[in-house]
């Protein structure tokens, strides 16, 4: 099992759109992955009514984990999205 903790990028926080582009890059992972604050119990990526509910907010740390084969390019590729201020793309 592989994890990896980012700092959400976004300056508004996982809202809508940002929220919805990290369930779709999660959703193309051939692997599964969850999210959630560290120490608490993750949700899956590929739900975007679970990362909505997160609620996390820009600045806040977000602990990514995958496991089996392709973990570790699933979760830099996600956390590095995650990182991003997708918010300035729009």
């Amino acid at each position: 099992m592989h994890s990896i903790q980012v700092t959400v990028g976004s300056r508004s926080g996982l809202h809508a759109r940002p929220a919805s582009l990290l369930v779709q890059a999660a959703a193309r992972q051939a692997v599964k992955v969850t999210v959630g604050r560290p120490g608490q119990p993750p949700v899956d990526a590929r739900s975007l009514l679970s990362v909505l509910a997160l609620a996390a907010g820009c600045g806040e740390t977000l602990e990514l984990v995958a496991a089996g084969d392709g973990a570790q390019d699933a979760l830099k590729e996600l956390a590095d999205l995650l990182a991003s201020d997708l918010d300035a793309a729009a």
